[in-house]
């Protein structure tokens, strides 16, 4: 069965970016795929180091919550990453557990896994916040997920949530369309037709020229 992994990375276990989340969980549902969320916004998760001890255990010298998570991100399809808006950047809670996640991951396979950025604000700093969660993405060969507008809700409360209409219809047509992507790209899977991918480069220019 086709899984969506969520991740809430809110400070908030069911404020606005829950909402926004749980709009697309029903969608998924609808459409039969498999859900799980997690939520690490209220999470003590430190800062990735740079030490590349994960190049050798092949998880993260810090063995907490971005650890347990690694394993189902392997076996999920596609990943939505949800936050709250804080000083016009993704709550810093969350970058930490995704520069560790996606870092020390580095040798499960994300190439087409489906992703999708969503954010929640009351007024503002959301489009730079769904810029820096796209790059996740971006940097790993994931197909992004876009709906019919900007993947954002607004409001201060969930019951400001619940009064965005065109946010909540965002979220279903973002669910939709993700799952809609992840079929065709298992489809090709099963062909085996799916893009490949060349590894042999890395620059660096070490010699500083």
């Amino acid at each position: 069965m086709t899984k969506v992994l969520l991740i809430n990375g809110s400070p908030h276990p069911s404020g606005c970016t829950a909402a926004a989340l749980e709009e697309m969980i029903r969608v998924f549902h609808e459409e039969g795929i498999e859900t799980e969320l997690i939520h690490v916004g209220n999470k003590v998760i430190r800062g990735c180091m740079g030490c590349n001890r994960c190049s050798e255990l092949g998880r993260c010298v810090f063995d907490d919550i971005v650890n347990e998570t690694a394993p189902k991100l392997k076996e999920a399809d596609g990943l939505v990453v949800g936050s709250a808006v804080h000083y016009a950047s993704p709550a810093g809670t969350l970058i930490s557990f995704l520069d560790r996640l996606f870092y020390s991951t580095e040798k499960i396979d994300k190439h087409m896994k489906a992703g999708a950025a969503v954010v929640s604000c009351r007024r503002g700093g959301n489009t730079s916040s769904f810029d820096v969660l796209n790059k996740y993405f971006t940097i790993s060969g994931m197909p992004v997920v876009s709906s019919t507008y900007w993947n954002m809700v607004h409001g201060f409360t969930v019951e400001d949530v619940k009064k965005d209409l065109e946010g909540l219809q965002t979220m279903r047509n973002l669910a939709r369309n993700m799952a809609f992507l992840m079929r065709a790209i298992a489809a090709e899977k099963e062909k085996g037709t799916l893009p490949e991918q060349e590894h042999s480069c890395f620059t660096s220019f070490p010699d500083g020229k």
